[in-house]
């Protein structure tokens, strides 16, 4: 089923840069917004926007682009390091249209060394990028930060104010430059970190159009479409979207991650004011908007949901309780359970893989759920005869057999919005990029490493979590990781942080044995009496959903459990953390026993040296700084992503 030229009202490109130009020449289109940045205040509360149309937005790829490559070449590699904003829209359609290859970083703050800092000098070392791109004050910044100008000191800076600032080309300049084709690679975008050190992921201008097309039949966008996106606009689906803007020809209001976690309920003014009809978010996004973004307070401020047609849920496991109380709450303003569209996707497919939504406008039935989770897609009919363009299958791990439906397995996905592989990772590119399905020769899939399984008659496929992090339990043989978190906070969720909870086996304190290990934070004000009854209720609850026997409880200090920039939780870095004792620990019980019920030997932090080790962890990065393994700033040419393949 091809994406492709599907309705003629879209002039399809190979690449997405090419869709600036053909907008901006239509009338209907060159005078409407195409992205709008929305500021929020956080002394007043006070909003506001500012708008920039598809012609004005043309007219500053094209300028930018002009300038980038009054300094480099086509081909080169440049480090995309603008803060959040208009500003870092034009810049990453601009890499594109001048043939460069953009690898989009957080700035890290200069004064405060942390995790930040260790992934951009991971980037750095990796890409071997020819130039950085920043905002004027931030290459300032850098400039008078001793640490992070030593690391970065044969690194060429070019100031974006500079760029977007320089004369306009004539009409047409652009015509001698070929842009990226669609073969070139045009990004390099890291892993989530999730279960382990972020990956480069290389990814060529034609895969991302075709990832994007896919995404706009899906959710059946278009030039009627207004998005409200306040992701990081950094890397997978908050730069999916930029692009999905564009290929629709709709509108997206942006806004910064900041600005939604300091106050979430901003997320739903947005979608009211430029009456939405497509969101993007974590799941996470709706336990924390019930907590603490208005709820039933909000209908005298006149909230109104209705015009949203795509509630896109992304970041798997999704709950089903969690979605259901959510529309319950905000239905009152609009919101339609039908709009609800749980997906799926990853870094190694560009973004977008799949989802559940049906565009039927007749639909009253709410998704079916399995072991507590909505579906991420609709698989077709064993007896189609069409393939899928996009093709997912589940299959058995050792065999690479697709294994009968009810059956869970690893999710599989061959796509042409495949990415190229991992930068300076051959053999984890060919093993993550290169599954072979016995019987299909030429077919090749991307392992995703995340286990599935297809159920009912309509083939719904359930995303049930990561194969690295399935854990015993005395149930059924295992149990995923985020169940027996979800377990732990239900026990209880007013004295817990909900998201920042991590499940993993450790090694014993006593022994080499693996048990069970739970570290939770502890909201912020949360009552320092009795935690050893906290603890005991965190394990019998756990015990009673799963049967999992946990032997370690850490209370922690909020903000203590690793995360990924999209709110996933880090298990590895947290396992890291424990057995490296560099948590700032509140309180601890260790459990002595096996049966259900055990004994406890509380463990306190009296000293603080623990909190310590923590900032001291904290300041070099998870895992350590990388060493620089490469001399900075020497040129470099187009990324080469075939040869390892």
């Amino acid at each position: 089923m091809a994406t492709e030229n599907y309705d003629p009202c879209y002039p399809d490109q190979p690449v997405v840069h090419r869709y600036l130009p053909l907008w901006a020449r239509m009338p209907a289109f060159a005078a409407k917004p195409a992205f709008v940045w929305a500021d929020d205040d956080a002394a007043t509360g006070a909003m506001s926007s500012t708008a920039i149309t598809y012609s004005e937005l043309n007219a500053a790829v094209e300028r930018l682009a002009s300038g980038l490559l009054g300094t480099l070449r086509r081909g080169d590699t440049v480090l995309v390091l603008a803060s959040p904003g208009l500003r870092l829209v034009k810049l990453l359609f601009a890499c594109q249209r001048a043939g460069l290859t953009a690898v989009p970083v957080i700035p890290p703050d200069p004064s405060r060394p942390g995790p930040a800092h260790a992934q951009l000098l991971r980037a750095v070392s990796q890409t071997r990028p020819s130039a950085a791109v920043a905002d004027a004050r931030y290459v300032t910044a850098v400039a008078s930060s001793s640490r992070l100008a030593a690391a970065l000191s044969g690194l060429r800076w070019l100031s974006v104010d500079g760029l977007d600032e320089g004369e306009a080309g004539l009409p047409g300049a652009m015509a001698g430059h070929a842009g990226c084709g669609a073969g070139d690679a045009y990004l390099v975008q890291y892993t989530s970190g999730a279960t382990g050190v972020p990956k480069p992921v290389v990814v060529t201008a034609g895969s991302a159009a075709h990832n994007v097309r896919a995404a706009r039949r899906a959710y059946d966008l278009g030039p009627g479409s207004t998005i409200v996106s306040w992701l990081p606009q950094y890397h997978d689906c908050g730069l999916m979207f930029l692009l999905l803007t564009v290929v629709s020809g709709a509108t997206c209001v942006l806004a910064s991650p900041d600005a939604f976690l300091r106050r979430p309920r901003l997320w739903l003014e947005l979608i009211s004011e430029f009456k939405a009809t497509c969101t993007p978010v974590p799941s996470f996004t709706l336990p924390l908007v019930l907590r603490r973004g208005g709820g039933r307070s909000a209908s005298a401020h006149g909230l109104q949901l209705g015009s949203l047609r795509n509630l896109i849920l992304i970041n798997e496991p999704i709950y089903k309780a969690c979605v259901d109380e959510f529309v319950a709450e905000f239905g009152r303003h609009g919101l339609r359970s039908e709009s609800v569209s749980p997906s799926y996707g990853l870094a190694e497919n560009c973004t977008f893989v799949s989802t559940a939504w049906r565009s039927t406008s007749g639909r009253v039935d709410g998704l079916p759920s399995y072991k507590k989770l909505l579906p991420s897609a609709r698989l077709p009919s064993s007896r189609a005869h069409e393939a899928s363009e996009i093709e997912i299958v589940v299959v058995d791990e050792k065999t690479g057999e697709p294994v009968r439906d009810g059956t869970e397995g690893e999710v599989w996905v061959s796509s042409p919005s495949n990415a190229s592989g991992y930068l300076g990772h051959p053999s984890a590119s060919h093993e993550a990029f290169c599954g072979r399905m016995p019987g299909r020769a030429g077919s090749r899939f991307v392992r995703t490493g995340d286990r599935g399984v297809v159920t009912g008659p309509e083939r719904y496929l359930y995303v049930v979590g990561r194969s690295v992090d399935v854990v015993v339990s005395a149930l059924d043989g295992h149990v995923h990781a985020h169940y027996v978190e979800t377990a732990a906070f239900g026990s209880a969720p007013d004295r817990l942080r909900g998201g920042c909870i991590a499940a993993f086996t450790a090694p014993a304190t006593t022994s080499s044995k693996e048990q069970m290990c739970v570290v939770a934070e502890l909201q912020k004000g949360s009552r320092s009496d009795d935690h050893t009854s906290l603890c005991d209720g965190i394990r019998r609850s756990v015990w009673e959903a799963e049967r999992v026997r946990v032997g370690r409880v850490m209370l922690v200090q909020s903000g203590a459990v690793p995360k990924t920039t999209s709110g996933k939780v880090r298990r590895g870095a947290a396992r890291e953390k424990l057995v490296a004792r560099r948590y700032p620990v509140v309180f601890e019980a260790l459990y002595d026993n096996c049966d259900g019920e055990g004994s406890t030997r509380a463990v306190r932090n009296e000293d603080g040296e623990m909190e310590e080790r923590c900032a001291a962890s904290w300041m070099a990065g998870e895992g350590g700084v990388p060493a620089m393994a490469t001399a900075l700033g020497g040129a470099s040419r187009r990324v080469r992503v075939q040869s390892f393949l």
